[in-house]
């Protein structure tokens, strides 16, 4: 098409010249030949070099890795340029004491690199971050730089996985030059978990060269290069083994929930410039919020804050923390529910089980039941452990199991016949009594023995039938809890008929009226 358009132009550029050879006098000539002969001349050299572009780009070999290597330069460029100094220290850290005290001789070598090579000394090189979400790694890797005043590089395990064969190893490469020349330097790669997945024969040949070539930057690294990795994830049973040894991450650091007194110091430093009421104990907040990570405190102070400016109050009060920590642990409240009056009485008498068999068997401490649906949930009975636990007894494990099987027991009690609202605890129930025969070695038949994938097979008849005795015993010791305590658990169940919500004081003072009464009977 573009080859027959320059022809045409050619053929119509000589027909002009020769009608004016023939028609024009001698002296006007040149003025009208040159002129057209100019300006033909400049529109081939444009199209020319348009053309040029095109070809040299469509006769290249890889033309998607052109692309790319130019997309991957601009888009380093631009990271580059989003990055500043970071201002967070470990001050902003709240808790996790001993992870930072670990951490502090990394920060003075970024410091201090004189005083290690004089003692010929090595820090880790790569400090590995893991545990559940939320718990604050990528805050510890922040406050490291913060502390170091050395350079932040951000980026995540899904940034190098590209379609394109070598793309993602040579944005490796391309971060790792960077931090070179801006050391002292971090590079924070967080959910390595993408990168850095076990290679097997199914495995992406592009993921597995970029994997190769971090295995290969990691042990680049020389005594002067004045660079820490830090990275993060959620899996770290995922991670290929060759990632992990000794001379690439050297230092491996679990960051799980906080115990009592870090979420006593979480809270205050989320709560220090939020005007609060003098009621309000954040040691009483800390207590009712026992497994709760640390992004969650955060989100408890934050919603609170919210409640107290949409009830137009000057200072955030107890109430405030009390509806924060129930939204974030048992979800949005649903206020117009279709929830019929069968349903609700069903709802009230399981709920009301749960209680119960919860102050009976005193497993852990009941702080408000509830039959206003949330979520999917159609009542939920709130209750955290009175301090800090990390050890159960196979007697106090059973105990658990009973408390979740007493809100179906209650059912069977009270109006004769079972419901679909059991789901959730009977699949609760039945995870503890695989982890105490297969997990913990506490089964009749494989008591100190622990059973994994491995082995499973060869007794997964033995373990179906044990489980099956566990929870039947089990749900007859919750059938016995609520027909011992059938008055206060029928009273807790028309309370919340009536009332919706009963707070832990209210179940208390039930609870010993009904005791006295039977004392006086």
């Amino acid at each position: 098409m573009k080859k027959n358009k320059y022809l045409f132009l050619t053929i119509s550029f000589v027909v002009y010249n020769i009608i004016i050879l023939i028609v024009s006098d001698k002296y006007s000539i040149p003025l009208i030949f040159f002129l057209p002969m100019l300006l033909y001349a400049a529109f081939m050299i444009k199209s020319m070099k348009r053309s040029g572009k095109k070809n040299d780009n469509s006769s290249n070999m890889f033309p998607e890795e052109s692309n790319e290597t130019v997309s991957s330069t601009t888009y380093f460029e631009k990271k580059k340029t989003e990055e500043p100094k970071i201002q967070i220290g470990f001050d902003d850290v709240a808790g996790l004491e001993e992870i930072k005290d670990d951490l502090m001789d990394v920060i003075d070598f970024l410091n201090n690199e004189d005083k290690y090579k004089s003692m010929d000394a090595k820090v880790p090189r790569g400090i590995l971050l893991y545990g559940p979400p939320g718990t604050g790694k990528t805050l510890i890797a922040k406050a490291i730089a913060g502390e170091a005043k050395a350079t932040f590089i951000y980026s995540s395990g899904s940034e190098f996985v590209e379609k394109y064969v070598g793309v993602g190893a040579k944005r490796v490469r391309m971060i790792f030059e960077r931090a070179r020349k801006e050391a002292p330097s971090i590079i924070f790669i967080d959910e390595i978990d993408a990168l850095g997945a076990k290679r097997n024969s199914e495995s992406n040949n592009e993921k597995d060269q970029t994997l190769n070539q971090l295995l290969i930057e990691l042990d680049g690294f020389n005594n002067t290069s004045n660079v820490i990795v830090v990275a993060a994830t959620n899996r770290m049973d995922l991670l290929d083994e060759a990632l992990l040894r000794p001379g690439r991450f050297d230092r491996k650091i679990y960051v799980g929930n906080p115990n009592y007194y870090s979420r006593l110091k979480i809270l205050e430093v989320h709560t220090k410039n939020k005007p609060l009421d003098k009621k309000v104990l954040l040691k009483d907040i800390a207590t009712k919020t026992h497994g709760f990570s640390g992004a969650q405190l955060a989100n408890i102070a934050n919603e609170a804050a919210l409640k107290a400016i949409k009830d137009k109050s000057k200072k955030i009060n107890s109430e405030n923390f009390e509806f924060a920590i129930e939204k974030v642990a048992a979800g949005l409240e649903i206020r117009h529910s279709t929830v019929s009056e069968k349903e609700k009485r069903i709802v009230a008498y399981h709920e009301a089980g749960h209680a119960v068999a919860a102050k009976i068997l005193n497993i852990d401490k009941v702080q408000k039941i509830s039959i206003i649906p949330r979520d999917k949930a159609l009542g939920y009975v709130l209750k955290f452990p009175t301090e800090d636990k990390y050890l159960y007894t196979k007697k106090e494990l059973c105990d658990k199991v009973a408390v979740l099987l007493a809100g179906r027991a209650s059912e069977e009690v009270f109006l004769g016949e079972v419901s679909t609202g059991a789901s959730n605890d009977i699949k609760e129930s039945t995870n503890i009594v695989y982890e105490i025969i297969c997990s913990y070695g506490m089964g009749k038949n494989t008591q100190n023995t622990c059973i994994d994938e491995r082995v499973f097979k060869y007794y997964l008849d033995s373990i179906k039938d044990e489980v099956a005795d566990m929870i039947k015993e089990t749900y007859e010791r919750a059938l016995h809890t609520i027909r011992e305590n059938k008055q206060v658990v029928e009273k807790v169940a028309e309370y919340l008929i009536k009332n919706e919500i009963m707070n832990a004081d209210q179940l208390d003072e039930l609870m010993e009226d009904t005791k006295k009464k039977k004392a006086l009977v």
